[in-house]
């Protein structure tokens, strides 16, 4: 397996274990009575911590010139720009979509729909995620 694929599985594994820790706290909240979009939203960040830790533990190569502060806030900077994806693909899933289609309301609980919103957003924002930190974060092949 080349460097590339190695890397984009080890990314996968990763996002695997965020995606379980962002949809638990989603869930957990969601279960609780929290509307949907903040506990997507607090999903999302306690999420962002830990990838941010195990992208530079296992998948990244780290800039060795870049200021690990630097580093964190362009990670947060690219992160925000997943979260804003994150909740867009939640709004249209939820109150475009699933508030405005009887049969599917009506087949489906909102927790179920919710859910299905959650991982169709996680799948977009996982691609979003590879590409800006592979190209802002990473250290550049010699």
């Amino acid at each position: 397996m080349n460097k590339l694929m190695q890397q984009i599985f080890k990314f996968g594994v990763v996002g695997g274990v965020c995606f379980v820790i962002d949809m638990g706290v989603t869930m957990g909240l969601k279960l609780i009575g929290v509307h949907y979009l903040v506990a997507g939203f607090f999903g999302f960040v306690v999420s962002v911590v830990f990838n941010y830790i195990l992208s530079f533990k296992f998948v990244f190569e780290r800039k060795e010139d870049m200021d690990r502060r630097k580093e964190f806030v362009i990670f947060v900077v690219l992160s925000a720009g997943g979260l804003l994806i994150n909740e867009i693909i939640l709004y249209i899933c939820m109150d475009v979509v699933y508030e405005n289609w009887n049969w599917l309301n009506q087949t489906i609980s909102e927790n179920l729909a919710t859910a299905g919103a959650k991982i169709a957003a996680t799948g977009v924002v996982m691609f979003y995620n590879f590409i800006t930190r592979k190209k802002f974060l990473e250290k550049k092949e010699a």
